[in-house]
């Protein structure tokens, strides 16, 4: 199984780092225990281009901050009736898994992984709780990537919002 995680977000505002901070521990997480299969991206938001890179990958997890009213983390399906955003320059995961799908006919299973965050300024790092709820995101990935197929043959076995 090809597996992408992508966290995105701006860690120039606080918790909007949340994505690409999960992305940077499982990254080091991965290297560590030599796992292969696994691939990593981040940027500040997701991109139309976005869809090639997911079109080669069986699952693709994105990772991002949260504002709703949710625990620490939870996991979304996502599926391919997205809409583009106002610009071409920030795509919605499910707008991404639409393009993926008319134009390179893949259907990877997609899910966004909402981690709640709390601050929003304009300074670097995680809020305590946000970090908090980091760690918790953190272990419950690695879980799921140590098994996957196990993880994803019954959906309702994850932690969906």
């Amino acid at each position: 199984m090809q597996i992408l995680v992508y966290g995105y977000g701006n860690p120039g505002r606080q918790d909007d780092g949340l994505g690409i901070a999960l992305v940077t521990q499982l990254e080091k997480w991965a290297a560590d225990n030599q796992f292969s299969g696994i691939e990593f991206d981040n940027n500040y938001q997701l991109n139309i281009e976005d869809a090639e890179a997911i079109s080669t990958h069986d699952l693709v997890i994105f990772a991002d901050a949260s504002e709703e009213e949710i625990d620490d983390f939870c996991l979304s399906v996502v599926d391919g009736t997205g809409k583009l955003a106002f610009t071409t320059h920030a795509a919605s995961p499910a707008y991404v898994l639409k393009l993926c799908q008319e134009l390179f006919h893949k259907d990877p299973l997609v899910l966004l992984l909402h981690i709640k965050g709390y601050a929003w300024d304009f300074k670097e790092g995680l809020s305590h709780r946000a970090e908090e709820n980091l760690q918790a995101a953190y272990h419950y990935m690695t879980d799921l990537l140590n098994g996957p197929d196990e993880a994803i043959a019954s959906l309702d076995k994850l932690k969906l919002c």
